[in-house]
C-alpha cells in the first residue's frame, strides 16, 4: 500500500528523498505492529492535542516522553492529547492510518521536538500503519521551516529502568526532594506574573533554531514589527557604525551595516527588553536600562573582535548577552516594587557592595539567578543562561564560562568609566589571559567606546523613548 497521497505530495514538492523502511509481517496485527516498530526503531511519530483554540501536531520520537508542561508553556495554552474520536474523525478526513511524523501534512501548526535535528537519519510515521518512511536528517529538516523546534521531551529508557533492588526509602525521599524543586521550576513564570513573551519575540526564537533561515526570513519578521524595524534601522544609521549612505530598509540594514548574525540577536535583545516596563525608580546616579545595554553591547563586541579569531566565541551570543545582562533588574522591578524600592535605596547607602549581594539580602536571591532561569524557560541559547547566570563570577569554569567572563570584564572595564553600579574591582591578569587579551587591547577597547558615547547614548535615547 502507497504512503498516503498527502504525503507523497508534501514529499515531492520539498524534493525530498525517501524510501520505505519496512513493511508488516504478514498475520500480525498492523496497530500492534505499528506501535512497536516505531519505538523499536525510535522512529519519529506524531502527536495531535487540541484546546478550545484548535489542533495542535507535536512530532518526536516513539522512544520518548511528550513533556505536555513545556508544550502549553510554550505556546501558552491549555492543550491536550485529542480522544480518540476526534483522533478517528481527523484521520479518516485526511486518508490517513495514523498522524504522519511530518511538519503541517494537513494544515496544523506543528511542534516538532529539537532532539530529532540531531540524528543523521529518521524513521517517520508514514501514516499508513504499514509502513515507515525513511529520510536524511539534512533532508527531514528542510522541511521544518514553518515548524516550531523547541525542547519537548524526555527519554523513555531511564523511567523505565528496573528499580527493583533500588532503596525505597532513600528513592522515595529522593523523589520529594526533586519533585519540590521541580514544582518551583513549573510555577515560576506564573508565579512571577510577567507577561507571556511577544509574538516578535516567539517568532524570532523559532528563526534561531531554522537551519534554513536567510535574510529574506528575519527582514520579515522585523518588519512586522514597526518599533523593532524602525530601532534596528536606527541602530544601524547611527554614526557608530558610519555606514556608507542612507539605509533604506531592513534588508539594506542586514546586508550593508550589521549582518544577518549581529540583526537576528539584536532584534530578540530588543523584543526581550520590551516584554518588561523600564523602571521608574533606581539607584541615584544608575544609567537607564537601555543605556547600560548599549554600552555593555558595544564593549564586548569590541573584546570578541580583540580575541584572536580562531579563539573568538560566537559574536551573536557574546552580544546578546551584553544586551541582556541587565534583564534580571527589569524583573525585579517589575515582580517586587517594594523590594526594589528598597534595594534602591541600599545600592545607594553600600556603593562598595554589588547589586547581586544586596538582592540576596533582600530577597534571598540575585537578578542573575532569577534572569538566567527565566531565559532558560524561555528556551534561550545555553550560552544566554551561563552568561546571565555567572556574569559575577570571573572564576566560573563551566561549559560556555566565556561568555560570563566576557560580561564580567566589560563590566569591571566600564565601572572604571564610572558607567554601571558597584564596586570598581581590579582585572585578573588570569581572566585576560583566559579571554587571550591583553590589559592594553580590553583598555583601548573600552576607551573607544567611551569616545562614541554621543553616537550610543543617541540610540539608547530612541530606545527608551519607545
Amino acid at each position: 500500500m502507497p504512503v498516503p497521497t498527502s504525503v507523497e505530495t508534501l514529499l515531492s514538492s520539498q524534493n525530498i528523498t525517501y524510501d520505505l523502511a519496512s513493511t508488516a509481517f504478514e498475520g500480525e496485527d498492523p496497530l500492534i505492529w505499528h506501535q512497536q516498530h516505531l519505538r523499536q526503531q525510535g522512529a519519529a511519530r506524531s502527536i495531535l492535542l487540541q484546546d478550545d483554540i484548535g489542533r495542535v501536531q507535536v512530532v518526536l520520537g516513539a522512544d520518548r516522553l511528550l513533556d505536555l508542561t513545556a508544550v502549553n508553556r510554550h505556546l501558552n495554552r491549555e492543550l491536550r492529547a485529542a480522544d480518540a474520536s476526534a483522533l478517528q474523525q481527523f484521520c479518516e478526513a485526511n486518508q490517513f492510518q495514523s498522524v504522519p511524523a511530518l511538519p503541517q501534512v494537513a494544515g496544523l501548526l506543528t511542534l516538532v521536538d529539537e532532539q530529532l535535528l540531531e540524528r543523521d537519519s529518521l524513521l517517520l510515521d508514514s501514516g499508513d500503519d504499514t509502513q515507515l518512511i525513511r529520510v536524511h536528517g539534512n533532508e527531514f529538516q528542510q522541511i521544518l521551516k514553518d515548524a516550531v523546534v523547541c525542547q519537548l521531551s524526555a527519554p523513555l529508557a531511564p523511567l523505565e529502568a528496573d528499580d527493583s533492588g533500588a532503596d525505597d526509602l532513600a528513592q522515595i525521599e529522593g523523589a520529594i526532594s526533586n519533585f519540590t524543586q521541580l514544582r518551583i521550576r513549573q510555577r515560576l513564570e506564573e508565579t512571577l506574573e510577567l507577561p507571556p513573551l511577544s509574538d516578535t519575540a516567539q517568532r524570532i526564537i523559532k528563526l534561531r533554531v531554522d537551519p534554513n533561515a536567510d535574510i529574506s526570513d528575519l527582514a520579515q519578521i522585523v518588519e512586522t514589527d514597526p518599533s523593532l524595524a524602525a530601532q534596528v534601522v536606527s541602530w544601524a544609521a547611527s554614526p557608530y557604525y558610519s555606514a556608507p549612505g542612507k539605509i533604506k530598509s531592513i534588508h539594506d540594514a542586514i546586508v550593508r551595516v550589521l549582518g544577518f548574525d549581529m540583526v537576528l540577536n539584536l532584534a530578540l535583545g530588543l523584543a526581550l527588553g520590551k516584554t518588561l516596563h523600564l523602571p521608574k525608580d533606581g539607584p541615584s546616579g544608575e544609567l537607564p536600562y537601555w543605556q547600560q545595554a548599549v554600552y555593555m553591547a558595544a564593549t564586548i563586541e569590541g573584546l570578541v573582535t580583540a580575541i584572536p579569531r580562531e579563539s573568538r566565541p560566537s559574536f551573536g551570543m557574546a552580544y546578546l548577552t551584553g544586551l541582556l545582562h541587565n534583564f534580571g533588574a527589569l524583573i525585579m522591578a517589575e515582580v517586587f516594587p517594594p523590594y526594589y524600592a528598597q534595594f534602591c535605596r541600599l545600592s545607594e547607602a553600600n556603593p562598595h557592595v554589588t547589586p547581586q549581594t544586596i538582592e540576596r539580602h533582600i530577597l534571598n536571591m540575585s537578578r542573575d539567578q532569577i534572569a538566567s532561569k527565566l531565559m532558560e524557560l524561555w528556551s534561550m541559547p545555553e550560552e544566554v543562561v551561563t552568561g546571565l547566570r555567572h556574569q559575577s563570577n570571573p572564576n566560573y569554569h563551566g561549559e560556555n564560562a566565556i561568555y560570563a567572563k566576557l560580561v564580567y570584564l566589560a563590566r569591571m572595564l566600564l565601572r572604571q568609566h564610572n558607567i554601571g553600579t558597584g564596586p570598581c574591582e581590579s582585572i585578573p591578569d588570569s581572566l585576560l589571559d583566559e579571554l587571550q587579551l591583553t590589559r592594553a587591547k580590553a583598555e583601548a577597547t573600552v576607551a573607544n567606546v567611551i569616545e562614541s558615547s554621543d553616537d550610543l547614548e543617541h540610540i539608547a535615547s530612541a530606545l527608551n523613548q519607545n
